[in-house]
């Protein structure tokens, strides 16, 4: 309740700011695509939460990398961009990474939460494409659909009681760190091309569970790693080969300017 409420409102002040400043905000909520895009968003939100609190960390945000490969195939089906060979090779690896981690988590007692997970991955894969298709500013729908999990939260909370340990930190997450690496992923590919930020978004599939088993020695299981390492390697290794035929497209659309 703490970090979704504290998001909202630093969402709606920023909105607010924006308009006071400037005059021209995007829209909070912009049409029915915007309304689709904040269902999924807040879909997301609740399923990522359940995540956290029914798998580790590591199988989370591995797992979490897949929205890739959902993405891929979204676009492929939905918008009719039908992705190259080494696309659909990467897939396949990812594929198989995932399921590594799955199959463990049947195990290991935590498929619930992998499953949950696999969930988020999907969900954010199509509110990005839904996103691409309506070419519709959505920054601010993504933070204001976490009203969603705040107002769950209240109803929960109303019942249980409230007490955080630490609400410090979970102010500082939800007011600050949420809104401001959402903006900044959305920024990012302003000024740099869109493998680049891709292959910057790796770093929390990469720290974060090592941060977790510095802090909370939470350490993750072999197949997890195995699993992860394949995931992060093959996203790597794809982003790489974008960049380079990116560049090399710009090289050729230069070449045939300057001639």
């Amino acid at each position: 309740m703490l970090r979704s409420g504290t998001t909202v409102a630093a969402a709606l002040a920023i909105w607010v700011l924006w308009r006071f400043l400037r005059g021209n905000p995007p829209a909070l909520i912009p049409g029915r695509a915007g309304l689709v895009v904040a269902s999924l968003y807040a879909l997301a939100a609740l399923t990522f939460v359940s995540a956290v609190f029914n798998t580790s960390t590591a199988n989370l945000v591995f797992i979490l990398a897949f929205n890739t490969v959902f993405a891929t195939f979204l676009s492929w089906l939905l918008l009719k961009e039908r992705p190259k060979p080494v696309t659909l090779v990467a897939m396949m690896a990812m594929l198989c990474g995932t399921l590594i981690i799955v199959f463990d988590g049947m195990g290991s007692g935590s498929i619930i939460g992998d499953l949950l997970a696999l969930s988020s991955a999907f969900l954010l894969a199509a509110a990005i494409t839904v996103t691409r298709s309506s070419g519709r500013d959505m920054g601010f729908a993504s933070l204001v659909a976490t009203v969603v999990p705040f107002a769950i939260a209240v109803i929960m909370v109303s019942k249980i009681g409230f007490r955080v340990e630490e609400p410090w930190w979970v102010i500082l997450d939800g007011a600050i760190i949420f809104p401001l690496s959402f903006f900044c992923l959305a920024k990012g590919p302003k000024y740099l091309p869109g493998p680049e930020v891709a292959m910057f978004y790796l770093l929390e599939t990469v720290l974060a569970p090592i941060w977790v088993w510095m802090i909370f020695t939470e350490v993750p299981r072999w197949a997890t790693i195995v699993g992860g390492a394949i995931l992060v390697l093959t996203l790597i290794a794809h982003s790489l080969w974008q960049l380079r035929e990116e560049r090399r497209r710009d090289a050729q659309y230069s070449g045939s300017i300057l001639t």
